[in-house]
């Protein structure tokens, strides 16, 4: 009873609203909307007919079964492979669900990779199309070291000026850098070319060209491309300058001159023909120094070493030759002079220091040459050799000339002494500057000074045994030391250093040169004192009147100012040395 109420209620419900809705679908509603317009018999027979429709449809229905039952036999198994076949079919799409993000991923992938090709291709057909032009730019670097190779630097510069370019344009492309830096170690080859040029024996014109390249490659300062320069021809010169030989003095000091004056000269031109000096040589206080001081401190520098070299040189010793040497000087420092570097006046100190210092070394040398013949000298040989001095020739005297005492011949000792002097005299005759006056004189008062001292010793040493012809001679000895030798030593004085000579250069008349000493002239008096007591008496009035009567013509004419012959002419000082004499010892 309570299905039944539930069917009732369920139907009125399913009345209410509408038909469609229901789960029998459009035939339904259109089977309700026909029952709504029956009547009551005809609703009272509805079950029955219903009921009939529904046996025949059965019985239809199985009459089919019966009849058709292959087909639905087929049509069970059709559903049954269906079946499996959808549900082959659906572990299948499960697999392939799961396969799917790995096949998006390899999709993507391909598709990266496929843009990639894509892009590669069309740059390498870019680069097929600019074949050439690219090749050109790969090819400078190779270019750039075949221009400097060979020398072709105005090209190099052109290409390293093009590859400058390109970098300010492309820095960020590794190729173009790669491109600089190879052009840079060429440009730097190039550079080091272009110096070592200048190190070499290079003329005017290339040394434009030189300088012109190397301001184009912008590399130095004006100051520093000038020292560049500088320090490049300082080293060629130095180069010819070492390769000079060293082992004769004077050679080398006479080559060294000449290499300096033409090189030197030479480098100065191309440097005033290359740069510009027309400012001041020393600025205004306050402002920088200018760059053409950098020129003149290296001018100053090479001068200095030259008198370095100069004074080496003359220290080793360069012979009886100083004339010729201070005349080659002094024409180098008179070229210098046009460029401003006259340096002639350092060059007399140099000089006479060395004449100074030779004229020493001959001095001590005759000195000591004087002690060894007195201490082998015997008064007793003198008569014996020279008893008569019809036997010795005497060259006669030549005009103009300075005679020597001949007295001196009978005493050998003064008279290798006075030879010694007259070979440093005409030594210092090539080399005499009017400054060296008072070292000479000084240097030959001391000498003088030995002198007389070895003379006491041998009167010391001998005067015990002194017979009277012995002290005769020993006086005779010592007055033609002081009346003879002095004397005559005074007149070859004043030819090398005449006196009006002297008061030219200290600026006085030459009456007032006693105010200035005994220069130039020897101190007869103070040698006098030490041997007075060895002398004989002095002169009567009678004889005194007849000694100073004066000097023949012939010497008088020849003590002004006559020049002394250099060793080795016709004539020396005195017109010929005094022959050594042998002595022989008692």
């Amino acid at each position: 009873m309570a299905a039944v109420a539930a069917e009732e209620a369920r139907l009125l419900a399913w009345l209410r609203g509408p038909a469609a809705a229901g789960p029998g679908g459009p035939e339904l509603s259109a089977y309700v909307a026909e029952l709504a317009a029956l009547g009551l018999a005809e609703l009272g027979r509805e079950p029955a007919r219903l009921a009939a429709e529904r046996a025949r449809v059965g019985a239809e229905t199985r009459r089919l079964a019966f009849e058709h039952y292959r087909a639905f036999i087929r049509s069970a198994e059709c559903t049954g492979r269906a079946g499996r076949g959808f549900g082959g079919i659906e572990s299948r799409l499960g697999s392939l669900l799961d396969r799917l993000p790995a096949l998006q991923d390899a999709c993507r992938n391909f598709m990266r990779d496929a843009e990639e090709i894509a892009c590669s291709r069309r740059m390498n057909s870019l680069t097929l199309n600019r074949h050439t032009e690219i090749l050109e730019i790969l090819e400078i670097p190779q270019l750039m070291d075949t221009c400097v190779r060979n020398g072709y630097y105005e090209e190099a510069l052109e290409l390293a000026a093009y590859v400058r370019r390109l970098e300010r344009k492309h820095s960020s492309i590794p190729v173009i850098q790669g491109i600089v830096d190879e052009v840079r170690q060429s440009a730097q080859l190039m550079l080091n070319q272009l110096i070592q040029q200048l190190r070499t024996n290079i003329q005017l014109p290339a040394c434009l060209r030189v300088i012109g390249y190397l301001r184009r490659m912008d590399v130095f300062t004006e100051a520093e491309l000038r020292i560049k320069f500088l320090q490049a021809r300082d080293a060629w010169l130095r180069s010819i300058q070492a390769s000079i030989p060293d082992d004769d003095p004077y050679f080398h000091i006479t080559k060294t001159i000449e290499a300096c004056r033409v090189h030197l000269f030479d480098i100065v031109t191309q440097y005033r023909a290359i740069f510009s000096d027309e400012e001041p040589l020393l600025p205004a206080e306050g402002q920088a120094l200018n760059e053409g001081a950098i020129f003149h401190s290296w001018v100053l520098q090479k001068v200095s070493e030259f008198l370095r070299t100069l004074e080496r040189d003359l220290r080793r010793g360069v012979g009886g030759r100083l004339d010729s040497l201070l005349g080659q000087c002094m024409y180098f420092g008179l070229s210098f002079s046009r460029v401003g570097a006259d340096f002639r006046g350092q060059l007399a100190p140099l000089f006479q220091r060395v004449a100074a210092a030779a004229f020493r070394k001959a001095v001590e040398e005759t000195v000591e040459k004087f002690r060894e013949e007195m201490n082998s000298y015997t008064l007793i040989s003198a008569p014996a050799v020279l008893g008569s001095s019809a036997g010795v020739p005497v060259p006669a005297a030549q005009p103009g000339t300075l005679q020597p005492p001949m007295v001196l011949l009978d005493f050998p000792p003064l008279a290798c002494f006075l030879n010694g002097l007259l070979v440093a005299f005409n030594d210092l005759r090539l080399c005499c500057p009017v400054a060296l006056a008072q070292d000479v004189t000084a240097c030959l008062e001391d000498a003088l000074g030995e002198v007389t001292k070895t003379i006491l010793a041998f009167h010391r040493a001998e005067e015990a045994a002194f017979s009277g012809r012995e002290r005769e001679l020993f006086t005779q000895f010592c007055t033609a030391f002081l009346e003879d030798l002095l004397p005559y030593l005074n007149r070859c004085l004043q030819v090398l250093f005449p006196p009006a000579q002297i008061a030219q250069a200290l600026g006085v008349p030459p009456t007032q040169l006693q105010r200035f000493g005994r220069l130039g002239r020897i101190d007869v008096v103070a040698h006098r004192e030490p041997l007075a007591f060895l002398l004989p008496p002095p002169p009567s009035e009678e004889e005194s009147a007849q000694e100073s009567t004066p000097h023949p013509k012939g010497e008088e004419e020849a003590v002004p100012g006559d020049p002394l012959p250099a060793r080795g002419q016709e004539s020396p000082p005195g017109g010929v040395l005094l022959p050594d004499i042998p002595t022989t010892t008692g």
